[in-house]
C-alpha cells in the first residue's frame, strides 16, 4: 500500500526562531559596524572578529550533523520506540533501487528514500514502485547541485519548492523531510525549510558506501553501537561498485538487516516516526 501522507501542515509560525549562533552573529555584525563608525581605530579588531565569526558559520555548515544553524534531526524521537530508520539517498537508480526494494520486501521492512526530484521524474514508474511498496519518499533537492550550500535564499527556495511540487505530483504524497546534498548547508537554509514546513534530516551514522568498495568496512561503520533511534545513511544512487561491478550497498544491506533483527530493532520510515515540523507550533 502507498505510504500514508503526513497530516496537513499547520501554517508556519510567522517568525522564524533564530538559532542562538545566528542571533549572536547578527549582533556581532551590528556591533562591529557601530564600533568602526564611532572609533575607526577599532576597525581591524572588528574585521578580525567578523572573520572568526564567518569561519565558525562555515565550519557549522560543513558539519552535516550540526544543529547550530537550525533544527537538525539526527535521531528518531523517543516515541518511535525500538526503531531505526534506513535511509537511501540520490536515487532512484534503475539498476540499484529495484534490487534494494527486493531485499527490503523479502525482509518485510520499510525504508525512506531521499530522492533527487529530476532523477525521480526520469524514473517515475520506479518511484511509484517505491511508494506502492510502503516506503517513504522525501526531498533531496531538485538537481543535487554541487554548489547547493552556496545558493542564496531565493534560489534555495526555488530548488526545494520545485522538488516538493515534483515529488508530490509523482507520488501523491508531499515530503515533510529534506536532506541537503552531501549534508552541506548555509545559514540561509533553515528559514527556507521553516517556511516550507520541512524537517532537516541528517543521520546518526553513515557507511560511506559511495566511496568505500569494502562491504565489511561499510557495514562496520553503520552497525557500530547500533541502537534504537538511529538514522542510517546509505545510497541507492551514486553507489560505489566493487571489483565485480556490483554496488557495495547490495552486499551490505542483507547483513545490516540481520544486525537490526538481532538487536530487536524495527526499521521505520520517517513518515511513521516524525510528525510534521509545525505540528506542535
Amino acid at each position: 500500500m502507498p505510504t500514508t501522507a503526513p497530516a496537513a501542515l499547520p501554517p508556519a509560525p510567522h517568525t522564524w526562531p533564530w538559532p542562538p549562533l545566528l542571533r549572536g552573529s547578527a549582533w556581532l555584525h551590528a556591533a562591529a559596524a557601530g564600533s568602526t563608525l564611532w572609533a575607526p581605530e577599532t576597525g581591524l579588531w572588528a574585521l578580525g572578529g567578523l572573520a572568526a565569526n564567518h569561519a565558525l558559520l562555515t565550519a557549522a555548515g560543513l558539519w552535516p550533523r550540526s544543529s547550530v544553524l537550525g533544527p537538525n534531526v539526527t535521531r528518531l524521537p523517543a516515541a518511535a520506540g525500538p526503531s531505526v530508520a534506513l535511509t537511501f539517498d540520490d536515487g532512484p537508480d534503475p539498476h540499484t533501487t529495484p534490487a534494494v526494494l527486493r531485499w527490503l520486501d523479502d525482509a518485510g521492512v520499510r525504508a525512506t528514500f531521499f530522492c533527487i526530484a529530476e532523477r525521480a521524474r526520469t524514473q517515475a514508474a520506479l518511484l511509484r514502485e517505491i511508494v506502492a511498496a510502503g516506503h517513504s519518499v522525501q526531498n533531496h533537492s531538485l538537481r543535487h547541485r554541487h554548489d547547493f550550500s552556496l545558493l542564496g535564499p531565493k534560489a534555495l527556495e526555488r530548488d526545494i519548492a520545485a522538488a516538493q511540487d515534483l515529488l508530490g505530483e509523482l507520488t501523491g504524497v508531499r515530503p515533510h523531510c529534506f536532506r541537503a546534498p552531501a549534508g552541506l548547508r548555509s545559514p540561509l537554509l533553515d528559514p527556507v525549510l521553516h517556511r516550507l514546513g520541512l524537517h532537516l534530516v541528517s543521520w546518526t551514522r553513515r557507511g560511506f558506501d559511495t566511496r568505500d568498495h569494502d562491504p565489511a568496512r561499510v557495514l562496520a561503520r553503520l552497525a557500530r553501537r547500533l541502537g534504537a533511534g538511529d538514522i542510517l545513511l546509505l545510497h541507492d544512487g551514486h553507489a560505489r561498485r566493487g571489483a565485480a561491478g556490483r554496488p557495495v550497498l547490495l552486499d551490505v544491506l542483507p547483513a545490516l538487516l540481520q544486525r537490526c533483527r538481532d538487536a530487536g530493532l524495527r526499521p521505520a520510515t520517517l513518515t511513521e516516526a516524525l510528525p510534521p515540523r509545525h505540528a506542535a507550533a
